[in-house]
């Protein structure tokens, strides 16, 4: 029951042969990209700044590199000093191309899975932020200030390509798979050269193995899993039965790997890819199996009625950035808070 891992991604991590038979392609893809970037700086295109603080967190290197967990955490802290954070996302993969605000009842379809998780994820604690969608993140953040006037920083996750959208901060998050052999798309894994010249930039690690400087963070699976009522089950109960592992993000073999070092025994895994859409989907599941998913797939097969025919539970992931890195942040969050302002949106 186990996908097979992307091939082209397997070849981003060394200057092999089909590496080097992209590369002349990277060179097409570098010169466009770059050419969209200058027509913003010459100010041909036009840059939207929004006047309370933009924080992006992003990625150079194509794939899942960690960062919704750090968004959720980012939203946490900001939360924990008092702060006001709101949350913009473009929910890829999402059907639809309307603005709309992520409810726990908005159909995930809708929303896309991870702004449905990042939702999830902070209604959670003892906070709330408005968590807004749309094709363009400055349509999101439009519509997030209009309706929530008071917030008083934006996170957008993703999104260090979205020119449009002014930023004042950003965090470019890596695994570790580092940049890769460091070539452009398709030849190698970079959306654009690195490393970049940004101001107001933080790198942050989310990966065991650090490729090179910057600061670090600690992921674990909680004690737990949680059912679709909301019921907690510790892990240590489940360890003398026999379970499936089910993933449908960048890394299944991460989560695997991560519930066999909690001492579980997996019957089998089912890998599946990033973003991956259940709704038409038979899981190879036998009734009565107990499932362990993510809780980025939780937010889909919750709501699906085949997941009444076996046992599902989600294994929350515990994201923890190294102190120095909030405390990076909030120093680079100081003074803009402090600056006046009076609209929310300036061009």
């Amino acid at each position: 029951m186990t996908h097979q891992g992307n091939w082209l991604a397997r070849a981003w991590c060394e200057r092999g042969f089909v590496a080097c038979l992209l590369w002349p392609v990277s060179l097409v893809y570098g010169g466009v990209s770059g050419l969209h970037r200058w027509l913003y700086r010459a100010g041909i295109l036009k840059i939207e700044r929004c006047t309370v603080p933009v924080l992006v967190v992003g990625n150079v290197v194509a794939g899942g590199a960690g960062k919704t967990p750090l968004v959720i955490a980012l939203a946490k802290h900001l939360q924990q000093q008092g702060l006001k954070p709101g949350v913009v996302s473009r929910g890829y993969g999402r059907q639809g191309q309307n603005c709309l605000e992520v409810l726990q009842d908005t159909p995930v379809l809708q929303s896309g899975d991870e702004p449905a998780l990042i939702l999830s994820a902070i209604k959670r604690t003892d906070f709330s932020a408005p968590v807004f969608v749309a094709n363009r993140r400055i349509d999101a953040v439009h519509a997030l200030l209009e309706k929530y006037p008071a917030t008083q920083v934006i996170i957008s996750d993703d999104g260090l390509q979205h020119h449009r959208l002014a930023r004042d901060i950003e965090i470019t998050v890596f695994d570790d798979r580092g940049i890769g052999n460091g070539w452009l798309l398709p030849a190698g894994p970079l959306r654009e050269n690195w490393p970049a010249n940004r101001t107001q930039a933080l790198v942050l690690h989310t990966g065991q193995a650090p490729a090179f400087g910057g600061f670090v963070s600690t992921r674990r699976l909680a004690d737990h899993a949680i059912a679709a009522d909301g019921r907690k089950v510790l892990l240590d109960d489940l360890k003398c039965q026999t379970i499936i592992a089910l993933a449908g993000i960048a890394k299944p073999d991460a989560f695997f790997d991560m519930l066999k070092s909690r001492g579980l025994a997996l019957a089998g895994t089912i890998s599946l890819p990033d973003h991956f859409d259940f709704s038409q989907y038979a899981l190879p599941v036998p009734a009565g199996a107990t499932v362990l998913c993510t809780e980025k797939d939780a937010v889909k097969l919750f709501k699906l009625p085949a997941s009444a025919a076996f046992r599902l539970l989600a294994v929350p992931l515990e994201f923890a950035p190294e102190p120095a890195f909030l405390s990076a942040v909030d120093d680079l969050l100081a003074p803009l808070l402090r600056q006046p302002s009076s609209t929310n949106i300036r061009t």
